[in-house]
C-alpha cells in the first residue's frame, strides 16, 4: 500500500552538483554534518525536525545525470519517497525520480515517479532512460 511510511527514503535528483544538494540539505537540516566521503560516495549526518537521519548521496549512479539521495531512517519528515520527491524538484527545480511503491514484495521495480514542474508521472524507468 503507497499510503504506509516508507523505511527509508530515496530519491534520483537529475542534472544536480554534490554542492546544490548539500546547499539544499543544510537549509532542511537543523544540522548537517559529513562522516564520510570516498569518490562519488558521501554520507552525512543530519538532524531534520530534531530527529537524526543518516544521509547518503551517491553520485552518478544512473548514467551521468543522476544522483542518489538516501535518508536512512523510517523517521524522516516525509511519509513516502514521493513526498520527498516533490519538495526536492520544487527546491532544487530540476526532475526527480523515486520507486512507486517503495521496496515491497510485489511492486514493480521499473514503475517509478517522474517529478518535474510540480507534475508527477509513472513512468516506467529502466538504465537508457
Amino acid at each position: 500500500m503507497t499510503d504506509q511510511r516508507h523505511p527509508d527514503i530515496e530519491i534520483y535528483v537529475k542534472n544536480c552538483t554534490l554542492e546544490q544538494l548539500e546547499l539544499w540539505l543544510k537549509e532542511r537540516c537543523s544540522a548537517l554534518e559529513k562522516r564520510f566521503s570516498q569518490g562519488l560516495i558521501h554520507e552525512y549526518h543530519s538532524v531534520i525536525d530534531d530527529t537524526p537521519v543518516p544521509v547518503m548521496i551517491h553520485e552518478k549512479v544512473v548514467g551521468k545525470a543522476w544522483t542518489s539521495v538516501w535518508f536512512k531512517s523510517d523517521r524522516s519528515p516525509w511519509r513516502r519517497d514521493l513526498d520527498c520527491a516533490l519538495e526536492a524538484s520544487r527546491t532544487l527545480d530540476t526532475q526527480i525520480r523515486c520507486i512507486v511503491g517503495g521496496w515491497s514484495n510485489g511492486q514493480d521495480p521499473d514503475e517509478w515517479w517522474r517529478v518535474e514542474n510540480g507534475q508527477q508521472e509513472k513512468i516506467q524507468w529502466r538504465t537508457e532512460s
